[in-house]
């Protein structure tokens, strides 16, 4: 399923749509740069980006490391195409799954709001190996996602806050359709298990910042 159909909306107006949809999204692709900067190894790093949909974290990446070199992978050739018209030429764009596609050799992985259509845990676990082996000694893997609480009342006050946000768009009853609808694709782990994970693929992690149910994933290999 394309993005437009997943979540419901012109693909013209993504990027002003997934405001409404993602709290504090800007606020997250902010940090996941700011931690970019920091870490992602020399001044022109190779940056991958799964799933980079219309190419909003690769563009903050290369603000962070201007002389990088991005390599966008994504299933949409809807989006691939929005993304070519956001970054220009530079960049290669790779048609297809980031769970299938050859990963080149690279110094910083990234992924926003993409790693939730991962379905099950041994297919994740089986690509954080990939990811730990295409990257290049002191690489960093991003991620901006969605990541449960492991405590049922604070995972519920998040979906609390995440409806509430919807609502400022949005009808009490389109926002809650849109969740319903997302649930019958999104996989949304708890940020334990992924920290977990993450781990047991050799990976060195932290929590670079969490706003409510949506956190930035720092792993270091």
């Amino acid at each position: 399923m394309g993005a437009a159909a997943h979540l419901g909306i012109d693909l013209r107006d993504y990027d002003r749509q997934i405001r409404t949809f993602i709290p504090s999204y800007d606020e997250l692709l902010g940090l996941a740069a700011h931690v970019l900067a920091a870490t992602a190894p020399g001044r022109a790093p190779v940056i991958l980006d799964l799933g980079i949909g219309t190419g909003a974290l690769s563009a903050q990446s290369l603000h962070a490391k201007p002389a990088a070199r991005i390599v966008g992978i994504d299933e949409d050739q809807a989006m691939l195409d929005m993304a070519r018209a956001r970054l220009g030429p530079r960049p290669a764009l790779v048609p297809g799954s980031f769970e299938r596609a050859d990963l080149p050799r690279c110094d910083a992985i990234v992924a926003s709001l993409a790693l939730h259509h991962v379905p099950t845990r041994a297919r994740r676990a089986r690509l954080f190996r990939r990811c730990f082996r295409a990257l290049r000694s002191g690489g960093v893997l991003l991620s901006a996602d969605c990541y449960l609480s492991a405590s049922p009342r604070m995972e519920s006050a998040d979906r609390h806050a995440w409806l509430a946000h919807l609502q400022r768009e949005y009808a009490p009853r389109q926002a809650r359709r849109y969740l319903r609808a997302w649930a019958k694709e999104d996989v949304y782990v708890t940020l334990i298990d992924e920290l977990r994970l993450l781990e047991e693929a050799g990976f060195r992690v932290d929590v670079a910042g969490r706003r409510g149910c949506f956190a930035v994933i720092a792993a270091e290999r």
